[in-house]
């Protein structure tokens, strides 16, 4: 089984964000990028599927600092091929750009399963999985929570709301959306990843053209305004019963 698993990197929501000048996007010059959690989720789905059969997993990514060290690390982990998609620049990239860019490269590849991030923080235009399935023509099933393989089809095993599960089958090649993989993803020691890094290869394929048709068109972004604090009732329980009863009153409730 020939397994492709896309990952990016989005930004540190531990750090403080901070909006540049163009008040457009975030201010890149000192912006910490992380992978995206879910597509780490991806990536040990993938390596415990090569585990249970002889399937080759191969990760791409886009090319934006720090890159490098998660594709390292997903090679530590088990990953058999590393791709890099060049000449893509981080301030411009949507994920409608992203997705036509990595079909195409995917193309090539011949996958059998396409796994993705069931989303990201800064999915703003959609989540980059059910684009890129599209763009393929491939079935998508995103919220998957664990996957297993049955000869041409996988039964994947997905969440919905209220704690209901459901397996459903799938006929290969289709792409699936990782919530959750059926392990955390496994945890790899940096002396192991640097030495991956003398022996792993990353290969650079370039993006000659990126299409955002179809994404959403930012005018501005801003922090989010401080309202009016909230306001505190005292008072018995009469008392603040009269209170509500005249609050809700002028706001029309009542």
């Amino acid at each position: 089984m020939n397994i492709v698993v896309l990952v990016k990197l989005v930004p540190d929501l531990v750090e403080e964000l901070s909006i540049d000048a163009s008040g457009i996007k975030l201010d890149d010059s000192w912006l910490r990028l992380i992978i995206n959690e879910f597509d780490d989720h991806a990536i040990e789905q993938a390596i415990l599927l090569k585990e249970q059969s002889d399937a080759q997993v191969t990760i791409i990514a886009p090319d934006i600092e720090g890159v490098d060290d998660v594709l390292f690390t997903a090679s530590a982990k088990g990953a058999d091929r590393l791709i890099k998609l060049t000449g893509i620049d981080e301030g411009e990239i949507n994920n409608h750009a992203l997705g036509r860019a990595v079909a195409n490269e995917i193309k090539d590849l011949q996958p059998d399963l396409l796994l993705t991030g069931v989303q990201a923080n800064d999915d703003l235009d959609g989540p980059v999985g059910p684009l890129l399935a599209e763009f393929l023509g491939l079935p998508y099933v995103g919220y998957i929570s664990g996957v297993k393989v049955d000869n041409n089809k996988v039964v994947a095993r997905k969440e919905y709301p209220g704690g209901l599960i459901a397996e459903m089958e799938v006929t290969l090649p289709a792409a699936l959306g990782i919530q959750a993989a059926e392990q955390p993803p496994r945890y790899v020691a940096v002396s192991k990843v640097r030495q991956t890094m003398k022996t792993a290869t990353i290969e650079e394929k370039s993006v000659s053209e990126l299409d955002p048709s179809g994404s959403l068109s930012i005018s501005k972004m801003y922090q989010p305004e401080v309202g009016e604090r909230a306001t505190m009732i005292d008072g018995d329980e009469e008392e603040i019963t009269a209170q509500l009863i005249e609050l809700f009153q002028e706001l029309g409730v009542m």
